[in-house]
């Protein structure tokens, strides 16, 4: 799959539900920096403004009972896969209407109802546990395919490695998505690894096809995503996919993003995914005022979800032990 490849045969329908989905992760992470500025939003948060269409096009391309596993970065991901904006914005609020009741935080996202099995902070940490998800599938002949997606810098884990072994040798339906935008952390991901791709470049290495996408492009990535599901749900073994993108802010709140060279951000700004996606349906004759009437409803509900959120009170001091064991509770035994 080459980066330039042409989307082709999607549903008008499916082009609209893409659009809206970028539309509302955009939306939504940008006013939970606003928030963040109201000093509403406590510790740090990682935001994937620019990297939208990465979480849309997947999404878009997964089928009810689909798993998710992402990393710190993950608001994106969670919202695009159903969940509510005043879910996220109440949990990253510590608020009581929050996803967890405000226990998690940013970096702790979960939702089962909706497949989000989980952001984890660790780097790599959450692949081998994708893996495990996936393993359950097969084992109990599922058709869901899992997909765990991580950033450029956990190409360099130890458990990136194993994880893709482990899914080879097992030929287990997941679908593992580098969302490589340059950066791991402060550090250009090319200064420190010997390849100039870090996860396509390795795919060889573990039997797989190099698969290199503009992860910038909601279509292309919608379209890869089918075809790596299908694989996996043909018993055909993982995928693995890389993602070029790129992140408008820093690494997180507390990142100035300094070290980036002048001009590499609005270099990349050119191909932000919800301004050229919109571009693009227009010039595929779809009206402005169908564009307009899905941001004007998308704006509708992150208004309403910070209204809801700032209203909404702590969570009560009873729960503060609760949920820490499968039995929701926090006695240990043994």
């Amino acid at each position: 799959m080459s980066k330039k490849t042409a989307a082709i045969d999607i549903a008008e329908a499916t082009r609209l539900e893409m659009y809206r989905s970028q539309y509302r992760l955009r939306e939504a992470e940008q006013r939970a920096f606003d928030l963040f500025l109201q000093n509403l939003v406590k510790g740090t948060s990682h935001l994937s403004l620019g990297q939208e269409a990465i979480a849309a096009g997947f999404a878009t391309a997964m089928q009810p009972g689909d798993l998710t596993f992402c990393t710190y970065r993950g608001h994106a991901h969670t919202l695009a896969r159903g969940v509510s904006v005043e879910k996220v914005l109440g949990e990253l609020m510590s608020r009581d209407n929050g996803l967890m009741r405000g226990k998690g935080g940013s970096m702790h996202l979960t939702s089962v109802e909706h497949g989000v099995m989980g952001s984890y902070a660790i780097i790599g940490a959450h692949l081998c546990i994708a893996c495990g998800a996936a393993w359950r599938a097969q084992y109990q002949g599922k058709s869901d395919v899992t997909t765990c997606f991580f950033g450029d810098g956990t190409t360099n884990i130890g458990a990136f490695h194993e994880a893709l072994n482990f899914a080879v040798i097992w030929k287990l339906p997941v679908v593992f998505v580098c969302e490589n935008n340059l950066y791991m952390e402060y550090t250009p991901i090319k200064d420190v690894t010997a390849v100039a791709q870090p996860a396509a470049d390795r795919a060889s290495a573990y039997g797989l096809e190099r698969i290199l996408i503009d992860g910038n492009d909601a279509d292309v990535v919608y379209q890869t995503a089918q075809k790596a599901y299908a694989r996996a749900r043909a018993g055909e073994g993982p995928s693995l996919i890389e993602c070029l993108t790129y992140r408008h802010s820093g690494h997180s709140r507390a990142d100035p993003a300094k070290y980036r060279p002048k001009g590499e951000l609005e270099k990349w700004k050119e191909s932000d995914p919800v301004k050229t996606y919109r571009a693009r349906l227009l010039a595929q004759g779809i009206k402005a005022s169908v564009l307009d009437e899905i941001e004007r409803v998308v704006k509708a509900e992150v208004d309403a979800a910070e209204v809801a959120c700032k209203a909404s009170p702590l969570p009560p001091d009873e729960i503060m032990f609760t949920d820490v064991y499968a039995d929701g509770g926090c006695a240990w035994r043994n």
